[in-house]
């Protein structure tokens, strides 16, 4: 059974979403503050699959505690889902800058979220089990560590590769650049986005057609998909 932990001081909303998470098949916990939700984590061996954090918190908020666990290398990958009162676009920026896999603005429909959540898990539990990753034309072997479009093979140097693996194994996610910097070229680079754009037009120019599945958000960052 998948686990599912929330962060949430509402005690309202909390219930609610905890009893359809529970009413879904999942096993769901609540924390109102991030050091439960803290320590909870460090009492439990077993990580959980997934995450969902309210912006708005007493102490530490939602942005703090995902910047936390984003820095914890058992925790880096983690499947996570913000949830806050604020609708700007400059909020929803900011929690993908940091390595948000999605972003729901209140008032939500807890369908929709669980809808969300089985989408994310069904990603996340599709590049963990598999070494052969495909959109499209474009095929990996990570085993291999080859990409080929249309069954030619592409020579790509070392970050080109670690680039098109981490935008197919999160394909359809919106990925901002500093996500992909610290997760491509590692937290202590320091470097500047440019890094980020200068590998993926180099990426898309030997992907040929196939490159155009590279997808650019503006003010976000980058996405493969539609």
């Amino acid at each position: 059974m998948s686990k599912i932990l929330l962060v949430e001081d509402d005690a309202d909303i909390r219930e609610i979403v905890l009893y359809a998470l529970n009413s879904a098949g999942f096993e769901a916990a609540g924390f109102e503050s991030g050091e439960e939700f803290f320590a909870a984590l460090e009492r439990d061996p077993i990580l959980p699959n997934l995450v969902t954090l309210d912006i708005m918190l007493p102490k530490d908020d939602g942005l703090t505690i995902l910047k936390k666990l984003r820095q914890d290398k058992r925790y880096s990958t983690l499947p996570i889902i913000m949830l806050t009162a604020k609708g700007s676009e400059l909020d929803k920026i900011k929690g993908l800058d940091m390595g948000a896999d999605d972003y729901l603005t209140k008032p939500f429909s807890v369908m929709e979220l669980i809808s969300r959540i089985k989408a994310i898990m069904r990603r996340s539990t599709s590049a963990a089990h598999t070494h052969d990753l495909a959109y499209r034309n474009i095929h990996i072997d990570h085993v291999r560590r080859t990409v080929t479009v249309d069954g030619g093979v592409i020579t790509l140097t070392f970050k080109e590769y670690e680039l098109i693996y981490y935008l197919m194994i999160k394909k359809d996610v919106a990925l901002s650049r500093d996500r992909i910097m610290e997760v491509v070229w590692g937290y202590d680079f320091e470097g500047e986005s440019r890094t980020v754009d200068a590998h993926i037009r180099s990426l898309r120019l030997k992907l040929g057609e196939a490159g155009e599945n590279i997808k650019t958000l503006r003010n976000v960052g980058y996405k493969l998909g539609e």
